[in-house]
């Protein structure tokens, strides 16, 4: 198969998170595992990746929902220093990005807040892919197909025609009941095992 192009996820992938959450959360007051219990609580997290809040909004929920929980605790000035990292790239994925073949398209698909363009900027990922599909402007986050049909439009290709790898089961799941080649991201050994079985590696 000669495919088109690759659809990428961003975090668990192409982005990590070092652990920072628990020397926050002891320098303002909070518990252990509040800011990530509070900021990825499925209801509030839903919103802010399928655009009904922008991440300014999601941000500043997050600080009343942890002042309302904590009100001890300096909620404000935790989500504040939490949100200046924008994580980190690993380095091993983006060189086996780069070693695709010339001619195959590469397509970063994120179940993202409207941050996302900003974070690819300073990452310095954004010259690295043809194309972004980002949940929170599309209005749907995977495993909806209807995320995958917007990134099936961008690719301007069948299916059939596309590699996608992701962390996510689900997501992988998704992919492959619509007939895309899909692979569950365990490490980079597996995955550039698998790109070379399709033919997506330089030579």
């Amino acid at each position: 198969m000669n495919y088109h192009a690759l659809l990428i996820d961003l975090d668990g992938v192409l982005r990590r998170w070092p652990e920072r959450d628990a020397a926050i959360e002891a320098a303002h007051d909070l518990p252990r595992g509040s800011l990530r219990a509070t900021a990825f609580a499925p209801e509030l997290l839903v919103q802010a990746v399928t655009g009904r809040i922008d991440d300014d909004q999601w941000r500043e929920q997050v600080a009343t929902r942890l002042r309302a929980a904590h009100p001890r605790a300096q909620a404000d000035d935790a989500v504040r220093q939490w949100s200046l990292s924008c994580g980190e790239v690993d380095a091993p994925v983006l060189a086996l990005l780069e070693a695709c073949r010339p001619g195959l398209r590469r397509i970063l698909v994120s179940n993202a807040t409207s941050r996302l363009p900003r974070d690819l900027q300073t990452l310095g990922l954004s010259r690295h892919f043809d194309a972004v599909v980002n949940s929170s402007e599309v209005g749907v986050a995977k495993p909806d197909a209807a995320l995958f049909q917007a990134a099936f439009d961008r690719a301007d290709a069948a299916p059939q025609r596309l590699l996608f790898v992701d962390d996510d089961a689900r997501n992988v799941a998704a992919a492959a009941a619509l007939g895309v080649n899909a692979h569950h991201y365990r490490g980079v050994a597996s995955m550039r095992q698998w790109l070379d079985e399709a033919g997506a590696l330089d030579g």
